[in-house]
């Protein structure tokens, strides 16, 4: 009879039918007295949501003093009603740190030696066994249940002290539930999620994991979901550090375990993408993850943020209307809409929306850093300032809250305030070239521009390592050309510009700094060419005009044309000689017409004018 009710009560679980379960678990309870089976009976309890009749049972059947599954399930319940403090009472403030596998000394060595997660051989499996892992004799005497259930344990420590802002306290919490499990995702996924460390700490923490510990029958079978399972964390981690480590994890979950398509994987891959300014390639898989599965909520974060920096107001339009119409419970729903308003320049429309997000999620990331970029919009540098230091002290691991705020501090020429947090954002991760691009400016403000030089091109150098697109670093070269224009290296300050011009940096600026640097080196035709570019981009740009002057008088100087013109004299004889040069080479089209060049005419030896600022056919 024991038998065929626990078959049948199995069979209500399976189905979702939980009345019939709970109807057959109580008369099986009933005839066993048994603690397994009262403990099933509170599962199924907690499983329908009535969290408070399965604390009542834990309690009046006295499971809670007796096993750690059933504290386990009582502090639970108590989770899910909001009652952290009495969450804490029942799990106790203390882990059993006593059940944490330290990795031996060989093991340490091994990894070392090697330098990256990878297997031995190219189909997944290690030529040569790590040492086993030096277990203590606590460890040992403890169930693999109850071990499981430990770690469990420091899981919901770890969301109590969350909810109550004590994210040093949460994150040991969660550390610790890893380092005795392993296996418990849910707690490496708050850590990860949350940005609770840096990358730094991340990797280090990968490192200090016992995956050997995953227990299988079968050996080899072992050595093998070791591997698979470091390889599957190595996916989540920051992808600003070691994007060779995530590339190899990567691949091969996707060659060796058919995993190319999984949601999961593709995600990581986009999260890579974004940091390297590759949108539209990010957005194309974050997109192929929705055509699948639309209601996946973690990929809508990332593929807002495609969306908002690739411009694309209609599709964002489209996807927050039908957010809002059939998930208006989900904070990316409001989210969505928050990128919407910002993307139109409705400020005001955004910051309602990112601070509703905020309020149906206190720890939802994105919503606080939208919050604070629509007052970054409006020029409020101060509640900019108050918003991203919220975000900075409820999502300590990532860099980007102290990175804008070193931003915001840069706009209201806070120059020293602009360091300090800068350099805590380059403490986080110092691999960022937007944190680089930001550093180099303070440097260079602050008139140290050998460090500034220094920092422009590491920056450069970290973007093309990345393979980044080379089109988001146009601003940071043109840095570098200005710190070494300010240093008086004339050669490489024009190489510099070139290269922003070459890259589609057509800025009346940029053609301002390439006329006076050629103004400077003595070559007051080129400069003279690059100054009118400059005035065909912004035909009101002041600067561009006087050095115009200056250029046009020097080249006069030099070269005799127009005796003592100056000003508009010499600049028409300029022209006429260029015309007449252009009317002969183009076989007496006598000028008719629009010339369509983007490219430059030579004149004379080797002097050289840009008509037109259209590309070229």
């Amino acid at each position: 009879m024991q038998q065929l009710l626990k078959e049948w009560r199995q069979d209500a679980v399976v189905k979702h039918q939980y009345e019939s379960a709970i109807y057959i678990g109580d008369k099986l309870l009933a005839i066993t007295n048994d603690d397994n089976d009262a403990f099933f009976l509170a599962q199924i309890h907690f499983s329908t949501g009535n969290y408070t009749r399965a604390q009542s049972f834990l309690e009046k059947h006295q499971l809670v003093e007796r096993n750690t599954s059933s504290r386990y399930l009582a502090a639970n319940c108590q989770i899910r009603q909001g009652k952290y403090e009495e969450a804490l009472s029942i799990l106790g403030d203390t882990n059993p740190t006593h059940l944490i596998i330290s990795p031996s000394k060989t093991r340490r060595k091994l990894q070392h030696t090697n330098g990256t997660l990878r297997p031995a051989s190219k189909h997944g499996k290690s030529n040569v066994r790590p040492d086993r892992i030096e277990r203590s004799e606590e460890r040992d005497r403890e169930n693999l249940s109850d071990i499981k259930y430990e770690a469990g344990m420091c899981y919901l420590r770890g969301i109590c002290y969350a909810k109550q802002n004590a994210f040093d306290r949460a994150k040991e919490c969660y550390k610790d539930a890893v380092r005795i499990d392993v296996q418990c995702f849910e707690a490496f996924d708050q850590l990860m999620k949350n940005s609770l460390m840096s990358p730094d700490e991340e990797w280090n923490f990968l490192e200090s994991l016992d995956f050997d510990s995953i227990s299988t029958e079968d050996n080899d079978v072992a050595q093998e979901a070791a591997q698979f399972a470091k390889m599957l964390y190595t996916t989540r981690l920051s992808k600003y550090k070691n994007p060779t480590d995530f590339n190899h994890a990567s691949e091969t979950l996707s060659t060796h375990y058919n995993l190319a398509t999984n949601p999961d994987l593709l995600l990581s891959k986009a999260e890579l993408l974004f940091t390297q300014c590759r949108f539209k390639q990010a957005l194309a898989l974050t997109t192929s993850i929705l055509d699948t599965d639309e209601y996946n909520f973690s990929i809508y974060p990332l593929h807002l943020a495609c969306l908002h920096e690739l411009n694309q107001t209609n599709t964002l339009f489209l996807l927050s209307h039908r957010l809002a119409d059939l998930h208006p419970d989900e904070p990316a729903t409001w989210l969505a809409v928050g990128v919407y308003y910002l993307s139109i320049s409705q400020i005001a429309e955004a910051r309602r929306f990112f601070s509703k997000a905020s309020m149906m999620d206190p720890h939802f990331g994105p919503a606080w850093i939208g919050f604070a970029h629509t007052f970054a919009a409006e020029g409020e540098h101060d509640q900019a300032i108050s918003a991203y230091s919220t975000a900075a002290r409820f999502f300590q691991g990532t860099h980007l809250p102290q990175l804008f705020l070193g931003m915001q501090n840069l706009q209201l020429n806070n120059m020293t305030l602009a360091h300090e947090y800068l350099n805590a954002a380059h403490a986080l991760c110092s691999t960022d070239p937007l944190l680089l691009n930001e550093l180099g400016v303070v440097f260079y403000h602050l008139d140290h521009l050998a460090e500034a030089i220094n920092i422009f091109n590491r920056a450069l150098t970290i973007a093309a390592d990345i393979d980044s697109d080379p089109g988001a670093w146009i601003a940071t070269r043109a840095n570098l050309g200005h710190a070494y224009r300010r240093q008086r290296q004339w050669e490489a300050a024009l190489h510099e510009f070139e290269e922003v011009l070459r890259q589609g940096g057509r800025d009346a600026g940029i053609f301002c700094a390439k006329g006076l640097v050629l103004l400077e080196m003595g070559r007051s035709w080129e400069a003279v060419c690059a100054l009118h570019e400059a005035l065909a981009v912004g035909p009101q740009d002041p600067v561009a005009t006087d050095l115009l002057g200056r250029a046009l008088e020097e080249n006069a100087s030099l070269q005799g044309w127009g005796g003592g013109m100056e000003g508009e004299d010499a600049e028409e004889m300029v022209f006429e000689n260029v015309i007449g040069g252009r009317r002969e080479r183009k076989g007496g089209r006598g000028g008719k017409g629009k010339e369509r060049s983007g490219r430059v005419s030579e004149v004379g030896e080797d002097s050289m004018m840009v008509m037109s600022d259209e590309d070229e056919e």
